[in-house]
């Protein structure tokens, strides 16, 4: 049977596997010119890669399943993408703005985790951790959007 903890860590897997999933979307469309990005959005997919291994680890020592997919949010929003880019909606700073959408996604399901009385101890560790470091890369996505402007 699935805990509260397991629940809520399986949440927060699917959003990183969303993250990854919409920051390899946004590398191969960014053009040549936006190098910089590429290399800052691989930098955060590798971030949300640990960060599910490192919960997917936890679910795992607790005996109940991982979550290994992406969330239908997650699709829609990165379908939402290529059409912005099938029309002309691919300059830095609309890359940066849906950039930071995400960003503000994944910020919002770390601080709902941490809200959650019923995450046990050990988990609050792990994902109090974590979100640091998120808050971090959308603190860098929300500078470089602004300089875009």
């Amino acid at each position: 049977m699935e805990t509260k903890t397991t629940s809520v860590l399986n949440e927060l897997i699917e959003i990183n596997n969303d993250r990854v999933a919409g920051f390899e979307k946004a590398m191969a469309d960014i053009k040549d010119e936006n190098v910089d990005l590429k290399q800052l959005f691989q930098r955060f997919a590798a971030q949300s890669r640990e960060n599910s291994q490192e919960l997917a680890a936890l679910v795992g020592s607790e005996g109940d399943e991982v979550e290994t997919g992406t969330s239908v949010s997650g699709s829609l929003h990165r379908a939402w993408i290529d059409v912005k880019a099938l029309f002309g909606g691919s300059t830095r700073e609309s890359i940066l703005s849906e950039a930071e959408r995400g960003e503000d996604a994944i910020k919002k399901a770390y601080r709902d985790a941490l809200e959650d009385e019923e995450l046990s101890a050990g988990a609050r560790e792990v994902v109090n951790r974590q979100q640091s470091g998120i808050n971090a890369a959308h603190d860098e996505v929300k500078a470089l959007r602004d300089a875009a402007k």
